[in-house]
This record gives C-alpha cells, sequence and structure tokens, in this order.
C-alpha cells in the first residue's frame, strides 16, 4: 500500500499503545454504568454483561476518546459517551449473531449471547442494552450543558435509527443473493449499506466528541466526512478478513459471506480489486485527518491500524 499524502507511513503501534492505555479507563466506566450482575433481573444483567465484557477491541469508545483529546477535551469528560455507544454497538452485535440474522455461534472466540442464554434473553439483552446507551447519553457528562446532552441524544438516535444503521442492515439482508445486475449500481449500493450499517455508529464517535466540544458546523462535517471514511475503511477491511481469514483468528465464523452471496467488496470488486479500494479509502482518510487539529494527532496511525489489521 502507498504512504499517506506527506509520504509517512503512520505506525499502528502508537494507536495500538493507546488503546491499550485507554481500554481498562473505559471498561471500568462500563462497569459502572452497568447494572451489576445480581441486581435484579439477575439473569438478565448477566447476559448484558457477558457480551459487553466478552473481549471487545473498545474501538468505538476509544475513537470517541481520541477525537475528544485531538479537540481539547479531557478524557473523564468522554468516557461516559463512549460507553453508551460501545454498548448500543454490543447491541447491535447481540441481534446480529441472532438466527434471524447472521445466525452466528461464535463472537470473539466464545458462544453467542443466544446460545449462551437463549434467543429471547438475547433479544432482550440487546433491547436493555440499547435503551441503557441512549438514558446514558442523555445523562451524561454530568457537567455538559443539558442542550449539548440532548443533541448527542439525537444525534446517535438518528445514526442507529431505521434511515441509519438499522436500515443498513435491512438493506444489507436484502442484498443476499440479489444484487443489482449493473456493476455501478450494485457498489453504489454497496457503500451506501456500509456508510450506515458500519459507518453511521463510528461517525457518531466522532461527532459525540464534537458536540462535547462546542464545534461548529464546518468542524463537524470534517468530523462526519472523517467518521465516513473511516466506517468504510472498516468495513472493506472485515470483508477481506472475512475471506483471508480462519475461525480461530477471528473469534468468530469466517467465509460466511460467500458461503451466504453476501454483497461485498471482494465479492464486487475481486480480492486484489477490494485490497487496492481498502489503500484508497484509507488514503482519503488520512487527507481529512490532516485537517484536524493537531493534524489529527493518533487519527493517522488508527488510520494505519484499520487498514492493516487482520481480525
Amino acid at each position: 500500500m502507498s504512504g499517506d499524502p506527506s509520504g509517512r507511513r503512520p505506525a499502528a503501534a502508537d494507536f495500538l499503545s493507546f488503546l491499550a492505555a485507554v481500554r481498562p479507563a473505559i471498561d471500568r466506566s462500563l462497569d459502572r454504568l452497568l447494572p451489576p450482575a445480581d441486581a435484579p433481573p439477575a439473569r438478565l444483567h448477566e447476559a448484558m454483561r457477558y457480551s459487553t465484557f466478552a473481549g471487545g477491541k473498545r474501538i468505538r469508545p476509544a475513537l470517541a476518546v481520541l477525537a475528544g483529546e485531538t479537540l481539547g477535551l479531557a478524557r473523564d469528560a468522554v468516557l461516559p459517551g463512549g460507553g453508551a455507544l460501545e454498548m448500543i454497538h454490543t447491541y447491535s452485535l447481540i441481534h446480529d449473531d441472532l438466527p434471524a440474522l447472521d445466525d452466528d455461534d461464535l463472537r470473539r472466540g466464545r458462544p453467542t449471547l443466544h446460545r449462551q442464554y437463549g434467543e429471547a434473553l438475547a433479544i432482550l439483552a440487546g433491547d436493555a442494552l440499547l435503551t441503557l446507551g441512549l438514558t446514558t447519553l442523555a445523562a451524561h457528562p454530568e457537567g455538559a450543558a443539558p442542550a449539548a446532552r440532548q443533541r448527542a441524544v439525537a444525534m446517535v438516535g438518528e445514526a442507529i435509527s431505521s434511515r441509519g444503521m438499522i436500515g443498513g442492515q435491512v438493506d444489507d439482508l436484502e442484498a443476499e443473493n440479489n444484487w443489482p445486475e449493473d456493476r455501478d449500481q450494485a457498489a453504489a449500493l454497496l457503500e451506501a449499506i456500509h456508510r450506515r450499517k458500519t459507518g453511521n455508529l463510528l461517525t457518531a464517535c466522532l461527532r459525540l466528541a464534537g458536540i462535547y466540544a462546542g464545534a461548529g458546523d464546518g468542524e463537524d462535517r470534517l468530523l462526519d466526512e472523517l467518521g465516513h471514511r473511516i466506517g468504510l475503511l472498516f468495513q472493506i477491511a472485515d470483508d477481506v478478513i472475512d475471506v483471508e481469514g480462519t475461525d480461530e483468528a477471528l473469534g468468530k465464523t469466517a467465509g460466511k459471506d460467500a458461503a451466504n452471496r453476501k454483497l461485498t467488496y471482494p465479492a464486487l470488486y475481486g480480492l486484489d480489486g477490494a485490497k487496492r479500494l481498502l489503500a484508497e479509502t484509507r488514503d482519503q482518510a488520512l487527507a481529512l485527518a490532516a485537517r484536524l487539529p493537531r493534524a489529527g494527532g493518533l487519527f493517522p496511525s488508527l488510520i494505519h491500524y484499520l487498514a492493516t489489521r487482520d481480525r
């Protein structure tokens, strides 16, 4: 892959060091925000914690913290909001794994929630995490102006709505074995699906930090576009990994996209074409990150990590 627009190749290790440093604080925040496992109804709360603390990388809350620090915010001001987005992400994974959707038995190397606790409790645990995520955004950070918290709830709610993440999931399901015959139409549909299904929540992480930092319209638009580039980068890499990875390396079932004839980047462009698009998207994200304060801080390293990760 080519380097970034300045000719430098940022090391993924810088972001991984940041992620390792911030992850304990994210987990402590989540532990405080979630109901205790023994609080009634205990089995529901156990299930919520089973999936939330299943070993996720915490990319979304780390992305919110990174954006906040790049915009000059203290870490503690962003952690509750980042935790709320991780809860919402976890809800989406629980529901995605259900037999009616992706029908997966493994998530992060462990049985999926419905395999461990049953389908009914998995649905309800996902519902509870979504609700708790939104109420957390409404109540935190405690020092934020009520108007900022209201904007945060509205922005995240729109990002995951029927016009956002959930709608993208519906279109993704309907595209299985049913792609447009025209390649350009298929490519437009594929990008539209993943701008919403994957990109919207990642974008919300950046825009949430912008709301807390009092970003203006121009900075919000920059965060929005960077978030969507990062989302596409994340998804293209996921599609490539699904082709090249193993169950053991991924912690979930590999090769399911091809088996289900899903509309993916390797399916549409071929594996080499998907990798070329991955490099192009990476360079677009790097150019956008260079326009952030402090030249994006660790964002170049994050982008490099997303473009080169193997799980």
